[in-house]
């Protein structure tokens, strides 16, 4: 599985292409999706252009995307940067109005444990971001279900997340749910053939990325999506 990260924390003025208002993910996404991703990843911006878990920035999103594309996962983040508060952030989800299909919970951050339990009492289906060893065995605690794990590398230079990557895939307990697996920054495109070597999902997008394989900046996000089928031909990826 593909998935496309169309923005996370990036600004425009990193990349003139990264998409921020609803409109602007709706369209994205479809073009993602008509590239070949089977779900999507964004990060809902207010008004000002801020990262938000407000009920009405979650839904306008969620509601574009799925206009736009029907049928196709969509998923946020509810990283601790966004609202650093813990609690602030369970009672955030508790009363998101439209759900989105799948939400990522960094398992080091405080309160992980209690925001991916009211994911999954919303019927959101819970990703851990595992970012190190230590995150796995904080992960391993959690009382609540989790539906994939995405394994995050954002080391540099690029051996050195590698080298995370094969630690922390190392440390998951056998029966563990589905892996993706992704870098970030130098590390993405190294990392992104190491999660098709192994045969795990993986993403890509301007979130990760600003470059292509060859280097070179990457036009937008289909572009890289283009890339990655590219050079991970066949069903899997």
């Amino acid at each position: 599985m593909l998935k496309a990260c169309l923005n996370g924390g990036r600004r425009r003025d990193e990349h003139p292409a990264v998409p921020l208002t609803p409109a602007e993910l709706a369209a994205d996404a479809a073009r993602c999706a008509a590239a070949g991703v089977a779900a999507v990843h964004v990060h809902p911006r207010d008004d000002s252009g801020v990262e938000s878990l407000d009920p009405a920035v979650i839904a306008a999103a969620v509601d574009a995307v799925r206009a736009a594309c029907p049928g196709l996962p969509v998923g946020v983040s509810t990283g601790a940067w966004i609202v650093p508060d813990p609690a602030e952030r369970v009672a955030a989800v508790r009363a998101w109005t439209v759900r989105p299909d799948f939400a990522s919970v960094n398992a080091h951050e405080p309160g992980a444990a209690a925001v991916a339990a009211a994911l999954h009492e919303r019927g959101v289906m819970v990703e851990a971001g595992l970012w190190t060893v230590a995150a796995v065995d904080a992960w391993r605690r959690w009382p609540t279900p989790t539906g994939r794990v995405l394994v995050e590398c954002m080391a540099e230079p690029a051996e050195a997340a590698l080298a995370d990557a094969v630690a922390i895939l190392a440390a998951l307990p056998t029966g563990c749910p589905p892996v993706l697996l992704h870098g970030e920054g130098p590390a993405t495109w190294p990392v992104f053939a190491e999660a098709v070597r192994r045969g795990l999902h993986t993403r890509i997008g301007l979130e990760d990325t600003l470059l292509l394989p060859d280097g070179s900046r990457a036009p937008d996000n289909t572009a890289l999506v283009v890339a990655a089928r590219q050079h991970a031909p066949g069903d899997g990826v």
